[in-house]
C-alpha cells in the first residue's frame, strides 16, 4: 500500500524540444524502457515493446509508440518526430523517486522543457466500502 494509502502513483512527463534524431532512434528509445525499470527499482513483467508510426499515412504522428509491463505496472513512451516531442507516463503501485525518474529523460532525450504532472490512483481502492480490497483478496 502506498504511503497514503491510494492504490498508485502516476507521473507524466512531456518534453519538449529533444535532441534532433531521438524521436525516430528505435534503438535508444528501446534501451530507455529497458534501463529506467532498473533504475528506478522496478521489475519487468516481460521485455519492451516499441513500434514505428507510418510516417507516410500519418505525417503529423510520425514517432515511434512503445511499452514495458511492470509487476507493479507499466512504462509508457510515444514520440513525435515532427515537433522533436515525447511523452512518458510512468505508472506503479508503489512509490518511486520523481526527480530521479524526471532526471533519467533529461539525460537519454535532452530536452529543452520539461513538463511534469503526478497523479495519485485509486484512492479508495485500500477502502472497505469500495467492495474490493486488499484485505479481502488475502481471505479468498
Amino acid at each position: 500500500m502506498g504511503k497514503n494509502g491510494v492504490f498508485g502513483y502516476e507521473l507524466l512527463l512531456d518534453l519538449y524540444g529533444c535532441k534532433p534524431g531521438v524521436c525516430d532512434d528505435l534503438t535508444l528509445c528501446y534501451n530507455f524502457l529497458d534501463e529506467i525499470v532498473g533504475f528506478l527499482g522496478m521489475e519487468k513483467q516481460a521485455p519492451p515493446s516499441i513500434f514505428k508510426s507510418d510516417g507516410a499515412r500519418f505525417p503529423d504522428k510520425a514517432g515511434l509508440s512503445g511499452w514495458v509491463p511492470l509487476i507493479e505496472s507499466s512504462i509508457v513512451i510515444h514520440t513525435l518526430s515532427p515537433k522533436d516531442f515525447i511523452t512518458v507516463d510512468i505508472y506503479c503501485c508503489r512509490g518511486f523517486d520523481q526527480r530521479q525518474a524526471e532526471e533519467f529523460c533529461r539525460r537519454f532525450f535532452a530536452p529543452k522543457n520539461v513538463e511534469t504532472q503526478f497523479v495519485e490512483r485509486g484512492a479508495r481502492y485500500h477502502h472497505e466500502s469500495c467492495g474490493y480490497s486488499t484485505k479481502e483478496l488475502a481471505h479468498k
